[in-house]
């Protein structure tokens, strides 16, 4: 778990930059501001803005990969990046991790808001803001900090 979480100003710079790629078109594996991103493509983006370097050299996945194998991937990856706190503890600026089959591996990213809204990129729309309805909420599985 998170040794330190970001105060109130980081966390809102956060979303500040987040609202920046709102807009984006959807990309399979993009992750450029303004010019295509996916769900991974967007934290990957604000990844870069925080730190100045790529998390890790990413593979190309296809959109089933998480199905194939079955295996937390996107989650394993967050961990090594990012510091996991507790569902209950996501905050504006925090990363959420969704189950988008019941029981399968987590495979869409979205930065929270607050606890009624997020950003996220999805298949045939851009980067939007949205809200975080019961059915998203249903599907959370995982909460990640950016380190500062």
């Amino acid at each position: 778990m998170a040794a330190a979480r970001m105060d109130e100003a980081v966390r809102q710079d956060i979303v500040t930059r987040a609202r920046a790629w709102i807009g984006t078109p959807y990309r399979h594996q993009s992750s450029l501001k303004g010019v295509g991103a996916d769900c991974l493509g967007l934290v990957r983006g604000l990844y870069r803005e925080l730190h100045g370097v790529e998390p890790e050299k990413m593979p190309a996945y296809s959109p089933d990969w998480a199905e194939r194998t079955g295996a937390e991937t996107m989650a394993e990856a967050a961990r090594r990046h990012l510091d996991e706190i507790a569902l209950a503890d996501a905050l504006a600026g925090d990363i959420v991790l969704f189950r988008m089959k019941e029981n399968g591996p987590a495979k869409h990213a979205a930065v929270l808001v607050d606890r009624q809204r997020m950003i996220h990129a999805w298949s045939g729309h851009a980067v939007a803001e949205t809200g975080l309805d019961a059915g998203w909420r249903r599907r959370m599985a995982f909460a990640f900090s950016f380190r500062r």
